[in-house]
């Protein structure tokens, strides 16, 4: 865990340039039954930069999954420059794989300028990330059904404030507190940054909707996939430094489930905001 893990995130957000507007990601050195949407989502985000002057910061992003991506072989990414403006750019990525698009994005870039300034407050009743346990700790009763994906090398270390493992038998109210990082230290590049965010925003949002539904985490009943994603970047921040993700879920109904995030910074700052709606089917 740690540095390797985070440098090896940072290779896999690295597309390969093959022509004007068109790139290449790479698969993950680690195997799934399907793509993490994390992933093709930071790589969209990353394919979406590649094409914008760097005055330009990533405001926005509007992505649909719209298949299940094959772990095994690149992804590509194609780029449409929709608009150029004078203080906001405008572009459009779609994933292929197959010959057919798996996932699509759009993203909004604007020059920082000055402005109005109020946001919702951080939460204060946390404890601190340090006093929690990481991901092993945590998760090391159930190591064994967990299998390779307890033992795998992590890139983002998360600390949930909220609720352990064997709660999930219960019904517990749609709300959880993370705090997050890469587990390493980040080149000083504000892009990379926002990438490794919208990575690590699809790991534990839509499992805020099936808090309240008494299913155990490590149970085969329940089919959950993400549908779309939106995240809206508000504030500088680091992504090697911790984040305070604060989670809900308003809704879940009609085999789906809608949850909301913020990400705040140590200080206090809301940096991001996350909103996604995924399925939550009963397994057929």
């Amino acid at each position: 865990m740690g540095q390797p893990a985070v440098d090896d995130l940072v290779d896999l957000l690295d597309l390969e340039s093959i022509e004007v507007n068109v790139f290449r990601g790479r698969p993950p050195s680690v195997q799934r039954q399907r793509v993490f949407g994390g992933q093709v989502a930071g790589q969209a985000l990353v394919a979406a930069a590649r094409t914008v002057d760097a005055a330009y910061a990533v405001h926005s992003l509007h992505a649909y999954f719209l298949r299940p991506g094959d772990p095994t072989i690149p992804i590509l990414y194609t780029a449409d420059r929709i608009r150029d403006g004078h203080t906001f750019v405008t572009r459009r990525v779609v994933a292929v794989q197959h010959g057919r698009p798996i996932f699509n994005l759009q993203a909004s870039f604007h020059v920082p300028e000055a402005g109005f300034e109020h946001q919702a407050p951080m939460p204060t009743d946390l404890p601190s990330p340090e006093s929690l346990p990481d991901f092993r700790t945590r998760w090391a009763r159930w190591a064994d059904a967990m299998g390779e994906d307890y033992t795998r090398d992590r890139p983002i270390d998360t600390r949930n404030c909220d609720w352990q493992p064997g709660d999930r038998t219960v019904a517990l109210p749609p709300r959880q507190r993370v705090w997050l990082r890469a587990d390493g230290v980040l080149p000083d590049d504000p892009v990379l940054h926002a990438c490794v965010v919208t990575y690590a925003s699809d790991m534990t949002v839509l499992d805020t909707a099936l808090l309240p539904h008494a299913v155990g985490a490590l149970e085969d009943e329940v089919f959950m996939a993400s549908l779309d994603h939106a995240m809206w970047f508000h504030r500088p921040f680091r992504a090697d430094e911790w984040l305070l993700y604060d989670q809900d879920a308003p809704s879940a109904s009609q085999g789906r489930g809608l949850a909301r995030g913020l990400m705040y910074t140590p200080s206090g700052e809301l940096a991001v905001s996350v909103v996604q709606e995924g399925l939550m089917r009963i397994a057929r």
